[in-house]
């Protein structure tokens, strides 16, 4: 066997094997965390096949430019010769040309197609559920109204399984993208557009919120969690926020601490809901973006605790980077507001 013959047949038998190993190694890799959507399926699917046309494609352009380096390298002494003159195949270029362009073609056909039936209609629209997400710099509000009106606001996500969820989507600020990794489906917030994508949540338990563009200083922090419930367990829930227990000692109307743990955890409809990014013992609010208010408002005093809310750059607590907290509370927040949750602060924290 000629020399050139012994490197081609070593070639096509490296190729095929490491082929072989390429596409069962990726399929083996768990490249996403467990789905938790019925959009997910066909989206890993099409994940996988991706990988199954493309790891020969690789493997074959590289054993090909190793093949070529081996067989028809340089000797010494010939650098600046050129090599002979030849006419190549019109029929092997008409195939390499039209190859990639149909896989091309047949790739970009299937992947509509999957859009298409992950984005289709529930059969029924009426029963399909709207959410109101809103993103801020750097937190999430999710948005919800019962079925008698009422609106309900949450600084985490609140899902019933095996139900169809839009998703209407604004933001406050600046671009964010909304994602919830074992939903495998983003999209972005567009300042001035509202944005929509919906998914069938498949699989009780929690998963992380993220936001998938870059949106500030504080953007690795921007952050939530998604809830995923049953059905019976959710309107549970959405009945409980929409229908909260008069605060103890409250009488016809709620007291300045109650308005202020309010404020806290929810916000007003405007200001970003504190909740969302610390952690408050008393609220249960186990945020992280910013500072544990436990300790860090331990021994402040209620005028620090209003300059902290109204001018967050003027402290900055050791750890943290300067611009994550929201600049607009003093505008975002009524006066009488304002003073509710300094003295909910500042009674909650009390040294």
């Amino acid at each position: 066997m000629s020399r050139g013959n012994r490197n081609l047949v070593q070639a096509v038998v490296v190729g095929v094997i490491a082929t072989i190993v390429g596409i069962v190694g990726a399929l083996l890799i768990h490249w996403f965390p467990p789905s938790a959507s019925k959009q997910a399926g066909p989206i890993d699917t099409l994940w996988d096949v991706l990988l199954i046309v493309s790891i020969p494609i690789f493997v074959t352009v590289v054993v090909v430019v190793v093949y070529s380096v081996k067989t028809w390298k340089v000797t010494p002494g010939r650098e600046l010769e050129d090599g002979p003159p030849i006419h190549g195949s019109t029929r092997l270029e008409v195939i390499w040309t039209a190859a990639p362009s149909i896989l091309i073609a047949s790739l970009v056909v299937y992947a509509y197609l999957v859009l298409h039936h992950i984005e289709k209609a529930p059969a029924n629209p009426t029963a399909e559920r709207h959410v109101h997400v809103v993103a801020q710099q750097f937190a999430w509000r999710f948005e919800y109204k019962t079925k008698d009106g009422k609106q309900v606001k949450s600084d985490q996500l609140y899902l019933p399984e095996g139900q169809s969820v839009m998703f209407d989507i604004n933001t406050e600020d600046v671009l964010h993208d909304f994602w919830v990794p074992a939903f495998r489906m983003k999209i972005d917030t567009v300042p001035g557009i509202t944005t929509h994508y919906r998914v069938t949540p498949s699989r009780i338990g929690t998963y992380p919120v993220v936001c998938a563009e870059l949106c500030g200083l504080g953007h690795a922090f921007m952050r939530s969690t998604t809830h995923v419930l049953s059905p019976r367990d959710f309107d549970a829930w959405l009945t409980k926020q929409a229908n909260p227990a008069p605060a103890a000692g409250a009488g016809s109307g709620q007291t300045a601490a109650a308005d202020g743990k309010t404020l806290f955890t929810q916000g007003n409809g405007t200001s970003t809901a504190c909740a969302s990014c610390h952690t408050l013992a008393e609220a249960g609010a186990t945020g992280k973006v910013g500072p544990d208010l436990d300790k860090v408002l331990a021994t402040a005093t209620p005028a620090q605790i209003r300059t902290d809310i109204v001018d967050p750059n003027a402290k900055i607590t050791p750890g943290y980077p300067k611009g994550v907290m929201p600049q607009d509370f003093g505008k975002t927040l009524s006066p009488a507001e304002l003073d509710a949750l300094v003295k909910y602060l500042d009674k909650v924290t009390s040294k």
